[in-house]
């Protein structure tokens, strides 16, 4: 049993190391080794249907700190909603211990269960629960509706994604933590890894990000020849030859 532990222990830091490696490329080239270009079995693992799976993120999510740089990390989830006096089982409380006992780091994902004319005037995630947060190894918030305090959070490098910001909020309750929530446009189960930036978010399953770090590298350096060649060239049936990629071997 010890021994299986070590082997846990040396797995977990190694998905970490290349979760931080992962940090070094744009969520985009993300998307596309994950599933945006399905017939290039090479560069992309075609984990999903690209337009008929709920992958990444739409437009109505902003990123709060373009300056701070890409996240990656693995999900925890949690669903947020008006108080009810007939459900009082869950709190802030769970979703820390949820936090405590993932692997990290860790990206919350807050799923804003409420009436449209509460959740946009809902500043849900402040100062205090992102401390909290972060000091169980938190790197990166997205939530489907507003929050607060952003120059509060700022200096915390802790990443925020959301649809905007407003200044207060009332009562609110915990429903639900580590369940399957929608973000944004984005399934999430908890335990995916989230690679999120100013560009959106994308999820994938952790099993992958070994797959997923691999394909990225390639693609990086064949897009990176290619932009170097057609910087280069200003003859355009050359370029369009290039963009083809029937230069990439020359």
């Amino acid at each position: 049993m010890l021994a299986l532990w070590r082997l846990s222990i040396v797995k977990n830091e190694n998905f970490n190391q290349e979760l931080k490696k992962l940090e070094q490329f744009d969520t985009p080239s993300i998307t596309n080794v994950v599933a945006t270009y399905p017939e290039d079995q090479e560069l992309c693992l075609g984990l999903y249907d690209p337009w008929a799976a709920n992958w990444y993120t739409d437009q109505s999510v902003k990123c709060m700190y373009p300056e701070l740089g890409r996240r990656a990390g693995y999900a925890v989830t949690v669903v947020y909603g008006p108080v009810d006096a007939n459900f009082k089982r869950r709190s802030f409380d769970d979703v820390l211990r949820a936090i405590d006992a993932s692997p990290k780091p860790v990206i919350v994902c807050i799923k804003q269960d409420f009436p449209e004319e509460i959740k946009n005037k809902n500043g849900l995630c402040g100062g205090n629960m992102t401390t909290a947060m972060k000091a169980l190894g938190t790197v990166g918030i997205i939530s489907d509706g507003p929050s607060r305090d952003v120059d509060e959070i700022r200096p915390m490098e802790v990443q925020y994604m959301l649809t905007g910001v407003t200044a207060g909020h009332g009562a609110f309750s915990v429903k639900a933590v580590n369940v399957p929530v929608n973000i944004c446009g984005m399934d999430v189960c908890p335990g995916d890894v989230i690679h999120m930036d100013e560009n959106g978010a994308v999820k994938f399953p952790n099993q992958y990000i070994g797959d997923v770090l691999d394909k990225v590298q390639k693609l990086q350096k064949i897009e990176q020849e290619r932009q170097e060649k057609m910087r280069n060239s200003s003859d355009v049936e050359e370029i369009i030859r290039i963009m083809n990629g029937f230069e990439d071997n020359k």
